[in-house]
C-alpha cells in the first residue's frame, strides 16, 4: 500500500475529558497509527460523537490525523443508531473504507466496511455495574454485529465473550493487544510522601463499583492488623462507586490509614507507582486491565483477581486470588509486603510480562485488519 490508499474513520471522542483507559487506548492507538514510522497507507480521520466537545476534537489530535468538523450530537444519533440505519456516518467523513468504532458504538455506513471494539462485557454481564449510557451498549453492539460489523477486542478472554454472548462470528472477531501506557520513570521519594509512610498498599482508578474497592479496605483492615507501619494508598476520581468505598472506610478498624488521594497528576501517579511496595488490583470483571501493567512496568509487586482477562494480561507474572475472596487478598498481600525475595522475583517476571505488549505491533495488526476489512472495490 502507498500512504493514503486506505481512509478509516476512527471514533475519537474517548480523547475528549477525563481520560479513562478506553481514552488511553484510543489516544496510544491513534499516535501509533499516526507517526511517520507507523503503518503505510493509512488515511486517518477522526470523528467526534459529542455536541459539547465539538470544538475540543482537532486540539485532541496528533499531527496528520484529519479531524471532522461537523458536530455530531451523541444522544440524538446513538439512539437513532439502536433501531435503524438512518444517518450514516459518510454524511460526516464523507467516503471512506473502513469505520472504526473504538467505543462499543459504530455508527451504520453507506459502502465501508465497520469494525467496532468491545472492549468488555460488563454491560451484559453486571449492568448494575455501569452507568446508565453504557446499558446501551447491548442494543448497538447487537444491532451492528447482525449488520456486518466486525469485532475488535484486546484481549482472547472478551473475544470468546463476544462468540457465546452476542453471538458473533468465530471469524468475525479478531484480538488485537494494546501497548501499556506510557509509564513516567517516578520518584519514589514523591509517592511515599503522598502516602505518609514509606510501605504502602496502591490502588488506581475511578471509584466504580466494578473495582470491588470496599473489598480492598475490608482485605487492607486485616493486613493493618498485623502490620503497624503499611497504608493503603486509592488515588483516583471519584465515580458511582464513591459511597460504598467511604462506607467501607468509615467502618474499617484501620480507617486512619486509608490515604484518599482524588484525582493526581502525571507526576504523582508515577511517583506512587514507583514507591509503592504493593499494587492491589481487586476487580470484579475487566477486559484487559492497564493498570497491572502500568504497576509491573514501573517495577512494583501486583496482587489481582482472576477478574476476567486479567490472567491473561498478567501472564503469571502476578500474584492472583478469586474475586470477592477478601481472606485471599489480604493473605497475598501479607506475602508480598513481608517477603523480599518472593516480591523480587515477582517483580522480575513482571518487567519481562509488561515489554510484551507494544502500541507499534498493535498499530501495525490493526492496520493489517482494516487493510483485510476494506471492501474490494477500494482495493
Amino acid at each position: 500500500m502507498t500512504r493514503g490508499s486506505l481512509a478509516v474513520a476512527l471514533d475519537a471522542t474517548p480523547l475528549l475529558g477525563v481520560r479513562t483507559g478506553i481514552g488511553v487506548f484510543v489516544h496510544e492507538l491513534v499516535c501509533a497509527l499516526a507517526r511517520p514510522e507507523g503503518p503505510a497507507g493509512i488515511d486517518l480521520r477522526a470523528y467526534a460523537v459529542t455536541w459539547r466537545g465539538r470544538d475540543e476534537l482537532a486540539g485532541a489530535l496528533p499531527a496528520g490525523v484529519k479531524p471532522v468538523r461537523r458536530p455530531m450530537p451523541a444522544r440524538p444519533l446513538r439512539e437513532l443508531w439502536k433501531r435503524s440505519d438512518l444517518a450514516p456516518l459518510e454524511l460526516w467523513t464523507g467516503p471512506v473504507d473502513v469505520v472504526h468504532g473504538t467505543n462499543f458504538v459504530v455508527p451504520p455506513a453507506r459502502r465501508a466496511a465497520r469494525l467496532v471494539t468491545v472492549h468488555d462485557l460488563t454491560a451484559w454481564r453486571f449492568p448494575d455495574l455501569v452507568a446508565p449510557a453504557s446499558r446501551d451498549f447491548p442494543a448497538l453492539v447487537g444491532r451492528a454485529v447482525r449488520n456486518g460489523a466486525w469485532v475488535h477486542t484486546n484481549s482472547q478472554s472478551v473475544a470468546d465473550e463476544v462468540e457465546d454472548t452476542i453471538g458473533a462470528a468465530p471469524g468475525r472477531v479478531r484480538v488485537v493487544r494494546p501497548g501499556v501506557p506510557p509509564v513516567t520513570r517516578g520518584d519514589p521519594g514523591t509517592g511515599r510522601e503522598l502516602a505518609g509512610t514509606g510501605r504502602y498498599v496502591l490502588a488506581l482508578g475511578t471509584v466504580e463499583p466494578r473495582k470491588d474497592l470496599p473489598g480492598l479496605v475490608a482485605a487492607f483492615d486485616q493486613v493493618a492488623s498485623e502490620d503497624a507501619d503499611v497504608r493503603l494508598v486509592v488515588a483516583g476520581p471519584d465515580g458511582w462507586g464513591t459511597p460504598a468505598f467511604e462506607a467501607a472506610v468509615a467502618a474499617a478498624a484501620h480507617r486512619d490509614r486509608v490515604v484518599r488521594l482524588g484525582y493526581v497528576s502525571e507526576h504523582e501517579r508515577a511517583g506512587l507507582l514507583a514507591g509503592a511496595t504493593v499494587f492491589a488490583y481487586p476487580s470484579v470483571y475487566e477486559g484487559f486491565g492497564f493498570p497491572p501493567l502500568e504497576a509491573m512496568t514501573a517495577g512494583t509487586a501486583v496482587v489481582a483477581t482472576r477478574a476476567g482477562a486479567v490472567p491473561e494480561v498478567c501472564g503469571g507474572a502476578a500474584t492472583l486470588v478469586d474475586v470477592g475472596d477478601v481472606d485471599a487478598l489480604a493473605a497475598a498481600m501479607v506475602r508480598l509486603l513481608d517477603d523480599d525475595d518472593a516480591r523480587a522475583a515477582l517483580v522480575a517476571a513482571a518487567r519481562a510480562r509488561a515489554g510484551e505488549f507494544s502500541w507499534a505491533v498493535c498499530a501495525a495488526e490493526m492496520a493489517a485488519l482494516y487493510d483485510e476489512l476494506r471492501p474490494s472495490t477500494s482495493r
